[in-house]
């Protein structure tokens, strides 16, 4: 059981004492005015102010003589700078002869996959103008109204197959000349033309219309087109010079991707015989310690391996 001693109370002296010493500390703290130096005569403020100006006027003076800031890139003089400088290496790119053999040769397949993509299109137009003249006034839905749907795709599918082999070949720099898939070539598409136009040939067809006949045969024309054009523009990509192909060199110590097998295997064993390699690590550890590809991490290991079963 603890016995709280009560506080006794202050008295009026104590409460006096206290006021007079919070007195006095406040007044210390009042920061004193700071007497200021005697005037010389005549110095008025609009002197004071005179002088303070021309006192910034000589400090600007000094500072524009420095031409530090000029020589500072502004964030918009950067950002152009930039620019010039991306633009610099892509044009000194493009004129890399491995570059520009590779934009030929997209632009080759760009142009190879639309003209067979066109012919087929082409050749697909001509259905309908097939079929009129395959029916030949054949009963709608009857056999001989269903299966002439099907002259025009089988004989363009055979066109296709002679154009494509045309077309392929030519990518490789070996175009077909042979004049007898020529000859073929040209009796198909005759074939097509024929049959597109011969409904509505004047003397043919009871009421002449030059329209339509064109429509007709827009198809097959295209088709024409595009199996004469193909053939000489890929040719002429053949023929492209991009200039001398400084690429990659192979030698035969070289594994998966380019890379020197030997040269990895030497690395591994420095570092086995380091210790930072165990006796006998996994293809993931060759891998993450020498950096490169899995394939070439399985060689080393194999390698390795070998030279340990010796």
């Amino acid at each position: 059981m603890s016995v709280t001693t009560p506080t006794p109370e202050p008295t009026p002296e104590d409460v006096s004492r206290g006021l007079a010493a919070l007195e006095r500390h406040l007044t210390e703290q009042v920061p004193r005015p700071t007497s200021r130096p005697p005037a010389a005569p005549g110095e008025t403020r609009r002197v004071r102010q005179l002088r303070a100006e021309v006192a910034e006027a000589h400090a600007l003076a000094d500072l524009q003589d420095d031409d530090t800031p000029l020589t500072l890139d502004t964030p918009k003089v950067r950002k152009r700078r930039k620019a010039a400088h991306e633009a610099a290496r892509l044009h000194a790119l493009a004129q890399d002869p491995a570059m520009r053999a590779w934009q030929a040769a997209r632009m080759r397949r760009l142009l190879v996959t639309m003209a067979l993509i066109s012919l087929t299109l082409a050749l697909a137009w001509s259905t309908a103008g097939v079929q009129h003249f395959a029916a030949d006034d054949a009963p709608a839905w009857s056999p001989a109204w269903v299966f002439a749907w099907l002259v025009e795709p089988f004989l363009s599918l055979a066109l296709l197959v002679v154009v494509g082999a045309r077309a392929y070949t030519a990518t490789r720099g070996q175009p077909i000349t042979a004049p007898a898939l020529i000859r073929i070539e040209w009796l198909f598409l005759a074939l097509t033309v024929g049959m597109n136009a011969w409904p509505y040939l004047p003397l043919v067809a009871e009421e002449f219309s030059f329209s339509r006949l064109v429509l007709h045969i827009l198809g097959p024309i295209v088709a024409v087109a595009i199996v004469t054009a193909l053939p000489i523009i890929l040719a002429a990509f053949t023929g492209l010079d991009h200039g001398p192909l400084t690429g990659l060199t192979y030698r035969a110590n070289t594994g998966p991707h380019g890379a020197d097998i030997a040269a990895l295997t030497d690395r591994a064993r420095r570092l086995i015989e380091d210790g930072e390699l165990p006796a006998a690590p996994s293809a993931r550890r060759i891998q993450r310690t020498l950096r490169c590809a899995m394939d070439a991490a399985r060689a080393v290991r194999d390698a390795l391996t070998k030279g340990e079963s010796r």
